[in-house]
């Protein structure tokens, strides 16, 4: 089994900082792309930023310049430096992982995270 921690949510003024983390820890055989998605109250689960094993990354244009997605593969860990934050960023942001493990390490297979709140205030 594949476990996804993240850590680092929590309440902030707006223009303030953040950072999240999102350790993977298990049966791992290698890692594709880590990603980090978010959810509002009432909205649907959206990307915020991708990250490729060796690729670009991707962002969603509401954190361009703002937010900035990293991985340390040795660490099987995707970090998410969110900076100038703003009410609307508050959500649950969840951390995704393509995952292959010892078992079927031919197969990828999608494992999430269990959630940090990020609550910013105006």
């Amino acid at each position: 089994q594949v476990q996804l921690v993240e850590s680092g949510g929590g309440l902030v003024q707006a223009g303030g900082s953040l950072r999240l983390s999102c350790a993977a820890s298990g049966s791992i055989f290698s890692i594709n792309a880590m990603n980090w998605y978010h959810q509002a109250p009432g909205k649907q689960r959206e990307m915020v930023a991708t990250m490729p094993k060796g690729g670009s990354t991707v962002y969603a244009d509401s954190v361009k310049g703002r937010f900035t997605i990293s991985r340390d593969n040795a660490k099987n860990t995707v970090y998410l430096q969110m900076n100038s934050l703003k009410p609307e960023d508050t959500a649950v942001y969840y951390c995704n992982a393509q995952v292959s493990t010892t078992r079927t390490p031919w197969s990828y297979d999608d494992y999430w995270g269990q959630g940090t709140q990020v609550t910013v205030s105006s």
